[in-house]
């Protein structure tokens, strides 16, 4: 909406013939998202699929080897796997079941940009994922986690055979990290694209009361606004931000 109106990057809102009201280089930049990779397991015959039942529960949080940024991974057990949608796959119809590797904060970043003037038009979204060796490592040793998991006892009465990654894509860090940069998908949490910061730092769009820097009377509340993803699920964020905000707003900030 804001580059839509002007607001955002002026040599990209030019080259869309949007009239730049305020050059803010830092809109549609920073995008943060939640990386996240499947580790699929086809189950045995016998093992009961319930396609309503909830399918996605936390399994694990943890900080991964040699990081200093704590609980930056996050594990899911998923018990009602379909193929996917991509590959021609059903909601309703049962592959296995499905662990979920999840890099819970990227140092790495991307951006969105405007493809039309169209309001109705989807963006492009550049998620620039795991081009950071610090990034693929630790995504590397949570689907290695995960497939270890599989491996367990606890599971041979369940686990027919591992589907994806397959042996060969996990006999080295190449191969993996061919597969991951093959197969890394959206934790559907993307934000950060507004990020809040100090007027003296250039990429940042609004400050900590969610004004706008550079414009009267426009604020941000929303996902956009924080400088980097959460290390959870970012609803409950978003609607602190919400709330912290309004209460700005009825004090007069």
């Amino acid at each position: 909406i804001l580059m839509l109106s002007g607001v955002g990057p002026a040599e990209s809102l030019r080259s869309l013939g949007i009239p730049v009201v305020h050059d803010l280089p830092g809109v549609g930049q920073n995008l943060r998202d939640h990386p996240m990779i499947y580790v699929t397991f086809r189950t045995k015959k016998d093992v009961p699929m319930d396609a309503y039942a909830p399918r996605v529960q936390m399994a694990l949080r943890y900080t991964a080897p040699d990081s200093d940024l704590r609980n930056d991974i996050q594990v899911l057990m998923q018990s009602f796997a379909t193929e996917r949608v991509n590959r021609g796959g059903e909601r309703m119809e049962p592959l296995g079941i499905r662990m979920l590797a999840i890099l819970n904060l990227a140092t790495g970043s991307g951006e969105l940009r405007l493809t039309s003037t169209d309001p109705n038009a989807q963006p492009f979204l550049d998620y620039r994922y795991l081009r950071e060796e610090f990034d693929r490592r630790r995504l590397r040793d949570a689907v290695r986690m995960c497939v270890k998991l599989g491996q367990d006892e606890r599971f041979k009465d369940i686990i027919e055979e591992r589907i994806e990654p397959t042996d060969a894509e996990l006999a080295s860090d190449d191969a993996l990290d061919e597969f991951l940069q093959r197969e890394v998908t959206t934790g559907q949490h993307i934000s950060c694209t507004c990020k809040m910061g100090p007027a003296s730092d250039p990429m940042a769009v609004v400050d900590q009361y969610g004004k706008v820097h550079g414009l009267q009377g426009l604020r941000v509340v929303d996902a956009s606004i924080m400088p980097n993803c959460v290390r959870a699920n970012t609803n409950v964020t978003t609607m602190m931000i919400g709330e912290h905000i309004a209460d700005f707003i009825r004090q007069g900030a």
